[in-house]
Formats: C-alpha cells, structure tokens, sequence
C-alpha cells in the first residue's frame, strides 16, 4: 500500500480537477444540476480511484482502480467536447484543458502498463 498524494499522475489529475471546477463556475445556472455536475464528478473520479487503488493490496487490484480512471478520462473528454460544442467552453480554452486531460491519460497509460508488467 502507497500514499496516492507520491503518484505525480494523482497530482496531475488533481491539479485537472480544480481546473475543471474553476472553467465550470461561468457554465450556465441552468446546467449546474446536469453537465457542471457530471463534469467535476467525472474529473474527480479519476483521482478518486487513483487514491482508492493505492489502498488496495495488490498491483492487479491497483490496476483494476487505474482502469476507472481512464474512463473516467474518457467520460471527461467528451463532457469538454459537448460544453465547447454547446458554446459554454471557449474553444482555447477546451484545447488547453483537453491538453492537461492528454497528459494526465498518458501517465495513466504508463502505470497500467508498468502494473501489468510487475
């Protein structure tokens, strides 16, 4: 068992989530019970389950956790996608939070990968 705060991916996916908190404050009221909400539980899900892996017992269990993560990613990615399009999301804005999103995926890439191999 390891502390989820040493992961530098949990750092990253933490310091994406207070983004998207902050992008999602001007999103329209009437949004806030629908994607605002989805949005930040979908963001902070990743980090969620990096943290809940790490109290697990065992690399494959870890594994499994690090797994929802890269759905949740994925959920996140479109959620961006659907409030750009829906005009809420400035389109500099979405590249640079989809950009921080692309970094945060690929470190996830890179520890499942290494967890199956160990």
């Amino acid at each position: 068992m390891q502390d989820f705060r040493n992961l530098e991916v949990w750092k990253l996916a933490h310091q994406f989530t207070l983004i998207v908190y902050e992008v999602t404050k001007v999103f329209p009221g009437d949004e806030r019970f629908g994607l605002v909400s989805q949005l930040r539980r979908a963001s902070c899900s990743i980090g969620s389950n990096l943290a809940e892996g790490c109290g697990r017992g065992s690399d494959a269990d870890f594994a499994r956790f690090v797994q929802m993560s890269q759905g949740s990613a994925s959920e996140v990615d479109y959620q961006l996608l659907l409030s750009r399009d829906l005009g809420f999301l400035p389109d500099e804005e979405y590249q640079t939070i989809t950009e921080k999103l692309g970094s945060t995926r690929r470190m996830l890439n890179a520890l499942l990968s290494r967890l199956r191999k160990s």
